[in-house]
């Protein structure tokens, strides 16, 4: 009988975290191999199964074990506290098969059970430490040479990852934790927040919130898990918390730029809202009167408002609340042409530490650190150029109408962008215009094209221009006078508004409802099979 290996990660150790699989794969099996602690752990979850238990280091023999069980035919529970996978026994199960010419195909069964591993339990009862982008690291050299570990603390450091260390002390291994710390104090302050967890879920339960440079006055063995916070960790009511973000970002779509739900609660965005206890104030009476987090935020909710909220001061500068201001710019509907002056206005506002990217919409995407995004709209306005804003946006695509030669369209295209031009859409959506017949700009492709023709427009619907099923709009009007295109185009955008779904595309809309503003919708896709591509797409 073909046996079965379950590589089960029963979690941090308490019965209420083990997941129904974990607890069933125990029950089906009729030999558990894991290290002593582990098979201790679980021993309410067995039954009459056979036991076979080894000290902390014998992981390889273990797996070797549990592979020739299951050669002869048993059903063997190898198990990992936490995760197998994450530092536990799945890799080495693996790589003890593959040495003895193990197939899927022919071999013995095997199935790895997923559980919590320590940096998701331990993260849990710090408050909420792993926010961000983050990384493990074993301190453990047993199977791994110490100068490729430090290597990778450097650069996990260097980098800013929130730091979950696993293995960091034992009873003969003492230096390790130390270097490390020594390491990260090369790249982040000394008082960054450190979580310090012991046997998370289990009887002695031990939970430490410190800084990175007290981090070693605590104890530290190999049943803790130690989580470093990257620079923007924060503690609140001794709660470690990582926000999701750094920058708050603006984007081009009004004169006011109002924050979204997720940019209000940065903290660099509203610093008061998320500053920890006893900080230095960013919002003080000028006679030091101490100010409840429920009085600083209506205080602030007034200065947003413009409103006088004397006799208390701000402590924060513009330039600790830069942020990144995006908006694309472009020397008009029609005109593609920029002057030197323009160029030279363009570079002088985006810096050094700005980004320009060319886009296929004829338009140049800015992205520039400020605090003052009135005063960027101010230059870049006097200068001549048209602003528009990017993201889930109208965009207007025009032609240059063969430098102006075709000139009759111009005002309508000029209109479209004036009254349309970044509008806020569930998606974003482009339109295109031609000045003629020829639409050799390729406006029949863009989700609404107009077509300039024998004096009259020629409209387009739900073009696709992207992936191999890819297809122009399907010509719902030809001969719309040029009094009545503006009219008809809003109207149609202000039905995509009002009935599209966040995120739906306008093909997508127009093949759902069947009809705009009178224009039905056909299917004009080819009935074709069409092959897979590799990536799935």
């Amino acid at each position: 009988m073909k046996g079965k290996l379950l590589v089960i990660g029963f979690g941090p150790g308490s019965f209420a975290h083990v997941t129904e699989r974990a607890r069933e794969a125990i029950q089906e099996s009729n030999m558990v191999i894991g290290y002593k602690t582990y098979v201790d752990l679980i021993e309410g979850l067995l039954t009459d199964q056979e036991i076979i238990s080894t000290g902390m280091t014998e992981e390889v023999s273990r797996a070797q074990e549990a592979v020739k069980q299951a050669e002869r035919g048993n059903k063997v529970a190898v198990i990992s506290s936490g995760d197998a996978g994450v530092y536990g026994m799945a890799g080495l199960i693996y790589e003890v098969l593959i040495e003895k010419g193990w197939k899927k195909e022919t071999g013995v069964e095997v199935e790895i059970i997923p559980g919590i591993s320590a940096i998701n339990s331990c993260a849990s009862l710090l408050g909420a430490p792993v926010m961000h982008d983050a990384c493990t690291i074993s301190l453990s050299d047993h199977l791994t040479p110490w100068n490729l570990i430090e290597s990778r603390i450097d650069a996990a450091a260097k980098t800013d990852f929130v730091i979950a260390l696993y293995n960091p002390k034992s009873g003969r291994r003492t230096r390790q934790i130390a270097e490390a710390q020594q390491i990260l104090l090369k790249y982040r302050s000394p008082d960054t927040p450190v979580g310090l967890v012991k046997s998370a879920y289990r009887d002695r339960e031990q939970v430490v919130v410190t800084n990175l440079k007290e981090m070693l006055n605590h104890e530290i063995g190999m049943l803790t898990t130690v989580i470093i916070g990257n620079s923007s960790t924060f503690l609140y009511d001794d709660l470690m918390i990582t926000p999701r973000g750094y920058q708050r970002k603006y984007t081009l779509n009004q004169t006011e730029q109002p924050l979204k739900l997720h940019q209000r609660l940065q903290k660099e965005a509203e610093p008061w809202a998320l500053e920890q206890v006893n900080p230095a104030p960013v919002l003080q009476a000028t006679n030091n009167e101490e100010l409840s987090f429920r009085e600083m935020a209506e205080l602030a909710l007034k200065m947003v408002n413009g409103e006088n909220v004397e006799p208390f001061q701000q402590n924060v500068s513009p330039q600790d609340m830069e942020t990144i201001f995006e908006l694309a710019v472009s020397p008009g509907v029609a005109n593609k042409k920029f002057t030197a002056r323009q160029m030279i206005v363009l570079a002088e506002v985006v810096g050094e530490n700005g980004i320009m990217e060319y886009t296929q919409d004829h338009h140049l995407k800015l992205q520039i650190p400020t605090y003052n995004p009135n005063e960027v709209i101010e230059r870049l306005a006097e200068a001549g150029f048209s602003l528009a804003p990017v993201g889930d946006v109208l965009t207007i695509k025009a032609c240059d109408f063969c430098d102006g030669d075709k000139k009759d369209s111009i005002p309508y295209a000029e209109e479209l962008e004036s009254r349309l031009g970044g509008m806020e859409l569930p998606k974003e959506l482009k339109l295109g215009f031609n000045g003629c017949g020829m639409a050799c700009y390729g406006a029949v492709k863009e989700d609404i094209g107009i077509v300039y023709r024998k004096g009259a427009f020629d409209l387009f619907l739900g073009g696709k221009t992207v992936g191999r099923n890819g297809h122009p709009g399907q010509i719902v009007a030809e001969g719309i006078a040029p009094e009545q295109i503006v009219s008809i185009v809003e109207n149609i955008i202000q039905d995509y508004k009002d009935l599209g779904y966040p995120n739906e595309r306008f093909y997508k809309f127009f093949k759902r409802v069947k009809q705009v503003q009178g224009f039905v919708y056909q299917d004009i896709t080819p009935k074709l099979e069409v092959e897979a591509a590799a990536c799935g797409d």
